[in-house]
């Protein structure tokens, strides 16, 4: 029922699941972001991203590509996807680096997106999610981890009610 969120704590499952059993989840959801971001084209998207890589990661490797991917469907798996492409042209090594995140995420709230992209940046720097994965998630994000504890109450939400951002 709560798949999204395990690993935490059993008495914040607890709270989940009494604002589920009460219908409230949503109503809770709604009062804490009660707007969703305008970024709605993969050129806005672009920019945002590129907004945020330019303010906190300067010296970071260029993005080739950002955009909102339909095929990134089964959102337990993947929110968003960065890749990494190395090859040789001439006498140079060239990097390319992609970040996709997943349609579904083009009604949401600008928090959510923003802790999306965030992971997805912080990935430029640490492939693995280890501990200085996470400080570059929260240098880029303050509010990281709630907005990543919202978004899974949100996933939660989606599962059970369907969209709540239409």
């Amino acid at each position: 029922m709560l798949k999204y969120l395990n690993g935490y704590d059993t008495q914040l499952k607890v709270q989940v699941q009494t604002l589920i059993d009460q219908d409230k989840l949503g109503e809770y959801l709604l009062s804490k972001y009660p707007k969703i971001h305008d970024y709605t084209t993969d050129k806005s998207l672009y920019s945002y991203v590129q907004e945020l890589k330019n303010t906190h990661m300067r010296n970071a490797s260029p993005l080739s590509k950002v955009l909102y991917d339909t095929k990134i469907r089964d959102i337990h798996a993947a929110l968003g996807t960065h890749t990494f492409v190395s090859r040789v042209q001439g006498g140079k090594l060239k990097a390319k680096n992609e970040i996709r995140i997943s349609h579904l995420f083009k009604k949401v709230p600008e928090a959510f997106l923003r802790m999306i992209v965030a992971h997805e940046l912080a990935h430029l720097k640490e492939k693995e999610h280890n501990k200085a994965f996470y400080k570059l998630c929260t240098y880029i994000e303050p509010a990281y981890h709630q907005f990543e504890l919202d978004l899974r109450l949100y996933l939660i939400y989606c599962d059970r009610s369907g969209e709540l951002y239409v």
